[in-house]
């Protein structure tokens, strides 16, 4: 080995030879180039009378600089009596325990051994909401250091997502796993249980919805049975496919719709935000205008009222073609369609909230707090519109569904 201190341009300048050479710094640091050119940092030590070498990593991953620094605290050990490879093998150990103990971990461990007695919607909406809301914020910690402030975070945005249920039950997940890490021994409390009162009450919507998919289902089925005027059983046909609020649907207007490009563009003024939307169109809702258009496309709106074209269908045709279908106002409402989609989208179909809720049209905001615009997501928001008319296709046509905790999802 050479014995004059190692310089960068000596080491990026070292050719391979024929065999492995070395190339010492001194106190027992030297880079060891092989045959093949890769160049390895090495510590030669004495402990306990015994030789040994320790690897300090690849250059030039691990500059000279850097492993200059790894010898001082490797040699700062042995001058305090302690060998720096077993101080190496304890911090692995220390390490792969700590990992074995996340929050993560142990989640997954209990789902693994209690999944078998769950239906495989309810596996999949737990694992998914876990991976999604949990595992990003907390599942590194080791489950006992995970504290109530850190939890409440988690939980806190999913509130303001508004997605006061899926809170709730995320709070109650949770806590199941902190309860199996205290009878496997990796924890002393459940910290949940310091989170109760914490939520905001999920209170019920005086805008009925229907979520469940075997609801979805029959009212599906009534909507293709309806009898009343063309137009208006056009409007209920669309309105699950599109979910805008009641009065952006009733008041649509055929120079707001491009079938060819499958879009229908709502100006701000007639949107809550007071800012344009648009509608991705599926297949399934370009057919349904396409059948529409022979008889109102002479007209302003897509659905004139049954007085006068002049004006758009009443604020109240689809809500009482609901009850004529014998739907409760306590079993749903026209608005309903908003939060059946919401619903399903998100807890049963696994779309990223912010994808749904720049459909929703709702005010999502970006990092600089600067409202996205209409085409934000577009592609994404296109696959989801497609992927929910061929779920409510699905539905419709007798698809399995299998319980998900008080929703339904489609077999396999």
């Amino acid at each position: 080995m050479t014995s004059m201190p190692l310089t960068d341009t000596a080491i990026r300048n070292a050719k391979p030879r024929e065999k492995i050479f070395r190339m010492s710094d001194g106190g027992g640091l030297y880079l060891e180039v092989s045959p093949s050119g890769g160049k390895w940092w090495r510590l030669k030590y004495r402990y306990d009378g015994k030789e040994k070498r320790l690897s300090l990593g690849v250059y030039p991953e691990i500059s000279l600089k850097d492993a200059r620094e790894r010898r001082e605290r490797d040699r700062t050990l042995l001058a305090n009596g302690v060998d720096p490879g077993e101080n190496r093998k304890a911090i692995k150990l220390a390490r792969a325990d700590r990992a074995g103990n996340s929050f993560e971990a142990i989640a997954r461990e209990r789902f693994a051994k209690f999944s078998p007695t769950l239906s495989e919607g309810h596996r999949n909406r737990i694992i998914r909401g876990l991976e999604k809301d949990v595992f990003p914020w907390i599942g590194g910690y080791p489950v006992s250091e995970v504290t109530a402030p850190q939890l409440l975070a988690v939980l806190r945005r999913i509130e303001e997502r508004g997605a006061l249920e899926t809170a709730h039950r995320t709070l109650q997940n949770c806590g199941q796993v902190f309860r199996y890490a205290i009878v496997t021994s990796r924890a002393e409390r459940d910290i949940s249980a310091d989170l109760r009162g914490a939520l905001a009450p999920v209170k019920k919507s005086h805008l009925a919805a229907i979520t469940d998919p075997k609801a979805v289902r029959q009212l599906l089925l009534a909507i293709d049975g309806y009898q009343g005027h063309f137009e208006t059983k056009c409007a209920l046909r669309l309105a699950p496919l599109v979910f805008v609020r009641p009065g952006e649907l009733r008041q649509a207007e055929w120079k707001e719709i491009d079938l060819d490009r499958a879009e229908w563009n709502i100006p701000a003024e007639r949107m809550k935000m007071r800012e344009p939307h648009l509608v991705p169109l599926s297949q399934q809702a370009v057919e349904i205008l396409n059948e529409l258009y022979p008889l109102t496309g002479n007209s302003r709106y897509l659905f004139p009222s049954a007085r006068t074209n002049l004006r758009p269908m009443s604020n109240n045709a689809v809500l009482a073609a609901l009850r004529r279908m014998g739907y409760s106002k306590e079993e749903m409402t026209a608005h309903g369609f908003r939060a059946m989609a919401r619903t399903i989208l998100d807890e049963v179909l696994g779309f990223p909230s912010d994808i749904i809720e720049h459909q929703l049209a709702h005010a999502v905001h970006g990092p600089l707090g600067r409202a996205y615009n209409r085409t934000t997501h577009l592609p994404e928001r296109q696959k989801m519109m497609q992927k929910w008319s061929d779920y409510l296709d699905d539905l419709k046509g007798g698809a399995k569904v299998i319980p998900l905790n008080g929703l339904q999802t489609k077999a396999g």
